[in-house]
């Protein structure tokens, strides 16, 4: 994956009302689905550690 940033989305029918749940779930390495149906990734799972991985510095996590 060649990009610095995403918008992903809660996975497996997830969903946040604070921004407190999203950052434990996040930081437990849970999965979000990519939200960019311009991408060939898009609609595809990344946790935590595939961010790292990938060189992605933003991720922005669509809740509540």
């Amino acid at each position: 994956m060649s990009t610095s940033h995403i918008n992903v989305v809660p996975a497996y029918g997830r969903d946040y009302t604070s921004q407190k749940t999203v950052r434990a779930d996040r930081e437990a390495g849970k999965d979000f689905l990519i939200n960019d149906i311009l991408s060939r990734w898009g609609g595809k799972p990344i946790n935590k550690e595939d961010a790292v991985k990938a060189n992605i510095r933003l991720i922005r996590i669509r809740y509540d």
